[in-house]
């Protein structure tokens, strides 16, 4: 099925408010004048999200000569329509699903909690505001970079425009990210359809929620409208939600869903939209059977695509794909060798805290020679459903075709682990896979998993062996003990037979 995708960040300052207009005085301040250029440059960045910020912050506190090019807000996605605003919702929709089950911990709360859906989108926005001089306009100017505002567009291999202003550059760094796709069904996107863009300018709750799409956006979603009293269906054209995922973790996360009152359709082909007045009308089919089903707002979040197009990389000689973004070498280097590219233009793991690591190597390799390379980077991330689902390295099917049969699987559950019973959090389990004590991949399920998984990626990154984690001392009660107990797991592998029995004579000797 071919695809559109959407304008990065339409409406971002909508609705107009106190937050939104101090958010735009930081990060697109309407009365901003561009600077003149100051000579060739050792590093222009085209694009202000996580990565090119990282990238313009560290390159001009070394002394180099920075320009930073941004078309509609610094901070990107993350701060704008992304991480911030996203993990704002989950958190008001957290505590109201903590007021509806108080009373199984003896507090009792009389009657429905009721959500000011307004009042929560304004908090959100706050918040957003509140960081948003981390990214701004004026603290770069401050730290020494050159900001510009404005279409940026490759002339030649060492020359870029900004709405007719020439940055001539020794190396340059692609840095523009991606941007929602909608899926060419038919009436879909004539229908007025949200994306993850335009999802955080609502000023109203919507009663029918249907979202497309049940990956890590969809479902974090999927969760906090429906508690905050939305009617949420999930579609997947795929066999279940989550299908990246660890299967086990993935049924854990859709449980929790369906307890909170979402509706998954999974198997599900849309065939058409359609739209009256405020009522949207999907068809689709499952199994054969026909459906059709209304809606008053229809999320999309079926994946990004990467900003490739308008910026002149054909005339600037970089190679790249309208669906995987610039072609980069193992240096981040592209096909023109003073232009390097990072985060979701380039890279296959789309996170904000990728395009930060590959921000860090691009410093050092394009100012500095240096061959720096990103696919040695050990990976995590999390979906922020509660449960989390968080996963580092390989996982068990990934591990077996590399590995064969010496691969093992450790799982400890966490209705064994005291802090998760005490905190009525005992669903969901830490599972890693190791091959000779060696750690290769992990998968955690359960309150804080994205917490969790940083100490097995650390050992990770170390080189550590389960049978390490087994010697770490964790305070009690935390639910980190299931980490441990993870390592416990493998020494008791160890305790083959024959050392078993030596023991015991040596033990038995002891005694005399």
């Amino acid at each position: 099925m071919t695809e559109t995708t959407t304008d990065p960040l339409p409406g971002l300052f909508q609705p107009d408010s106190p937050a939104n207009r101090e958010l735009r005085s930081h990060v697109a301040p309407p009365d901003w004048r561009n600077p003149d250029p100051s000579g060739r440059y050792n590093l222009v960045v085209l694009g202000a999200g996580s990565g090119g910020l990282v990238t313009a912050a560290g390159a001009a506190g070394l002394g180099a000569r920075v320009a930073l090019i941004e078309k509609h807000a610094l901070g990107g996605d993350c701060l704008n329509v992304g991480c911030v605003p996203s993990k704002a919702l989950l958190a008001a929709a957290k505590r109201a699903a903590a007021v509806r089950i108080a009373g199984e911990f003896g507090v009792r709360v009389e009657g429905e909690p009721k959500v000011d859906f307004p009042a929560v989108m304004e908090r959100m926005r706050e918040l957003r505001a509140g960081i948003g001089p981390n990214d701004s306009a004026e603290r770069f100017r401050d730290l020494g970079v050159d900001v510009f505002f404005g279409e940026a567009t490759f002339r030649d291999r060492d020359t870029v425009l900004v709405d007719g202003t020439e940055l001539k550059f020794s190396k340059a760094v692609i840095a523009t990210g991606g941007r929602a796709i909608v899926l060419a069904i038919p009436g879909l996107a004539e229908s007025g359809v949200l994306t993850s863009e335009t999802l955080f300018s609502l000023t109203a709750l919507p009663e029918r929620l249907a979202i497309i799409g049940a990956g890590p956006i969809g479902c974090e979603m999927a969760q906090a409208f429906a508690r905050f009293g939305s009617k949420v269906t999930l579609f997947e054209a795929e066999c279940r939600i989550l299908p990246r995922e660890d299967t086990e973790a993935a049924e854990i996360v859709r449980n929790a869903l369906h307890a909170d009152g979402v509706t998954s359709r999974c198997e599900a082909k849309i065939e058409k939209v359609e739209r009256s007045g405020d009522t949207r009308m999907i068809h689709l089919t499952r199994e054969g059977d026909p459906e059709r089903l209304e809606f008053d707002q229809i999320l999309v979040g079926v994946g990004r695509a990467p900003n490739v197009e308008g910026i002149g990389l054909e005339a600037a000689g970089v190679e790249f794909d309208k669906r995987a973004g610039v072609k980069v070498d193992a240096a981040l280097r592209t096909t023109n060798r003073r232009i390097f590219a990072i985060g979701d233009v380039a890279m296959k793991h789309k996170f904000t805290h990728m395009a930060g690591a590959t921000a860090r190597l691009v410093i050092q390799n394009a100012l500095f020679k240096g061959r720096k390379k990103h696919t040695g980077l050990i990976v995590p991330w999390c979906t922020y459903t509660q449960p989390e689902i968080a996963h580092v390295g390989l996982y068990e099917n990934e591990a077996k075709e590399t590995y064969g049969d010496v691969v093992e699987t450790f799982t400890q559950k966490f209705d064994e682990v005291d802090r998760s019973i005490l905190e009525g959090h005992d669903e969901g389990f830490v599972k890693v896979h190791a091959v000779k004590g060696r750690i290769v991949g992990a998968t955690i399920v359960g309150e804080h998993a994205g917490d969790l998984i940083s100490e097995i990626t650390v050992a990770m990154n170390a080189g550590m062996k389960l049978s390490a984690l087994s010697g770490v001392i964790h305070p009690y009660p935390t639910t980190a003990e299931a980490i441990q107990r993870i390592g416990d797991a493998y020494n008791r592998t160890r305790f083959t037979p024959l050392l078993k029995t030596l023991f015991a004579k040596w033990l038995a000797w002891t005694r005399r």
